[in-house]
């Protein structure tokens, strides 16, 4: 085993804690010699190894920096705002050809499924906590996830008279999963993870309580653990750990903001003192100067200096406490008068305060516009490109947030729903999949321009670039609503004889009539493709 370690790592522990410089002639730039590189020798670490000594520390800071700096509370409300925004739909999707059924069959068991979920996640029944919906929830987790690094949900089994639901998630901050001091040794576990020879989790081990709390003066019996399998007997998930992967072998997340939190501190801590600077200039207005030395005003005045020194500076605060406005005030004899520059605000502050900006937008991955919500200097053109990258990002994290939380959560209620028979599910856990396939449905992104954006939506429709399904979902509408809802409005619009949003319509004999204001007054003549039945 030593030989077989020696070959994949030829460097022993001790060793590698101090690498030794890059060879002279190097195949790569980035691993060269040269004096600005010959003292940077990082060690090579694991994912765990990176993050988790360091995990405390940034998972602090990070919540330090929401609570205190603007352009990071700013930030988080603009990603919340983006990736999940004040809309979240089930679009249940079961694989009707695994299942067998027609698509018909399909899409009716499709809607009772979400009429029935929509039961349970718009309303509290979904919190153990009774507080908050589902969408309430969901936010919370990506703020935890973003801020902390990771977001921790613990499905609960919580019966309540009166309520149709038992399936519950109750949110656990990320502090509390740690690992117990009496495993801190084991090979096994990780960050409060134990996990299996594949590197599967097998169960978490959460506080029973914050460890924050103990500053409220709680005492040490908050240092109390448990120990949760990751999973039922029967395949049934007990924890729901939401965080961003990236590396092999990762078993914690980090903050969003974690490759720029010195810039970000940096740059609060910069402004705050532009700006203390600045108030403290505009507190000064001019100095007094007397003509006479301190040692000929000490010889001349004797023991009386200091009480004229005393005269001087009540004379200087209450002129300058009369400073208002233009007016003439009398200053002590053989004193004069010099006014102050003041040298605030810097000149440069805002060119450095944006090249600095710049950076912290690239690291939180989104536009500088949208982060600092300024689009003054922006062309049309450029703030449509900005957006349209900074939604590849949202979009992206919306298929995360989506595989990774909302999608095993529809899975533990609709397990609910199918054992108490509200939902018909044969053979359910041999198809699990094939019922559980969805997608949901969140905030829509908006017009930029909305003649443009909806004429090129109807373009990619007709040009079957598109479907009436993705356009509605862009805007976080269900398709299928949209057109019950359209339907019902030409009917009850019919009825009452009115035209439907001034489009053209047919009378009981087949005649055209045309409305006689807007878009189609004088047009009786109508096309027949655009007159509705």
């Amino acid at each position: 085993m030593a030989s077989l370690l020696s070959r994949l790592w030829p460097f022993s522990p001790r060793a590698a804690s101090a690498p030794s410089p890059a060879p002279a002639m190097s195949s790569h730039t980035g691993a060269g010699s040269e004096p600005h590189l010959a003292s940077w020798n990082p060690y090579p670490g694991s994912a765990d190894a990176d993050l988790l000594p360091d995990l405390s520390t940034l998972m602090a800071r990070s919540r330090d920096l929401s609570r205190n700096n603007g352009l990071m509370t700013g930030g988080m409300q603009t990603l919340r705002d983006n990736i999940v925004g004040s809309t979240l739909r089930l679009s249940a999707l079961p694989d009707y050809r695994l299942l067998g059924w027609s698509r018909e069959k399909a899409r009716e068991w499709a809607n009772d499924v979400e009429a029935q979920f929509r039961s349970w996640a718009d309303t509290a029944e979904c919190d153990a906590a009774r507080t908050l919906n589902l969408l309430g929830l969901t936010l919370q987790m990506l703020g935890g996830a973003m801020l902390n690094g990771d977001a921790v949900a613990l499905p609960l089994w919580l019966p309540r008279p009166g309520q149709a639901w038992a399936t519950r998630l109750m949110i656990v901050e990320a502090d509390r999963l740690c690992t117990p001091p009496e495993k801190r040794g084991a090979e096994d576990v990780r960050g409060g993870i134990r996990f299996g020879p594949h590197g599967d989790p097998l169960a978490y081990y959460i506080l029973k309580k914050h460890p924050g709390d103990a500053l409220l003066g709680k005492g040490m019996d908050y240092a109390e653990w448990e120990e949760i399998p990751a999973f039922t007997a029967w395949g049934r998930k007990r924890v729901i750990h939401l965080h961003d992967k990236e590396r092999s072998g990762q078993s914690r997340g980090k903050p969003v903001v974690a490759g720029v939190m010195r810039e970000l501190r940096m740059a609060g801590e910069y402004a705050s003192n532009e700006l203390k600077a600045s108030v403290t200039n505009s507190l000064i207005a001019a100095f007094l100067e007397s003509d006479q030395d301190t040692q000929s005003m000490a010889e001349m005045l004797g023991d009386g200096a200091a009480a004229f020194n005393a005269q001087i500076a009540d004379s200087a605060r209450a002129a300058f406490s009369r400073l208002r406005g233009p007016a003439l005030i009398t200053i002590p004899p053989g004193t004069r008068v010099n006014t102050v520059a003041p040298g605030r605000p810097n000149p440069a502050f805002d060119a450095f305060m944006k090249a600095a900006l710049r950076h912290i937008a690239a690291g939180m991955n989104m536009p500088y516009e949208l982060l600092l919500k300024d689009f003054s200097q922006t062309s049309y053109s450029s703030a449509r490109a900005a957006l349209l990258e900074a939604w590849r990002y949202f979009n992206g994290r919306r298929r995360w947030i989506t595989d990774y939380f909302l999608r095993d959560v529809y899975d533990l209620w609709l397990e609910e729903a199918v054992n108490s028979g509200r939902v018909q599910a044969p053979g359910y856990y041999d198809r699990r999949y094939a019922y559980a396939r969805a997608r949901f449905l969140f905030g829509g992104r908006g017009w930029v321009d909305p003649v443009k954006d909806a004429q090129a939506a109807e373009i990619r429709l007709r040009a079957g670039l598109s479907t009436l399904e993705r356009e509605c979902a862009d805007q976080g509408e269900d398709w299928e609503e949209v057109m019950d809802q359209q339907q019902t409005e030409r009917r009850m619009l019919q009825e009452r004889g009115l035209d439907f949003y001034g489009v053209t319509r047919q009378t009981a004999t087949g005649k055209s009539i045309a409305p006689p204001d807007g878009p189609g007054a004088g047009d009786a003549e109508a096309s027949e493709k655009d007159t509705v039945a």
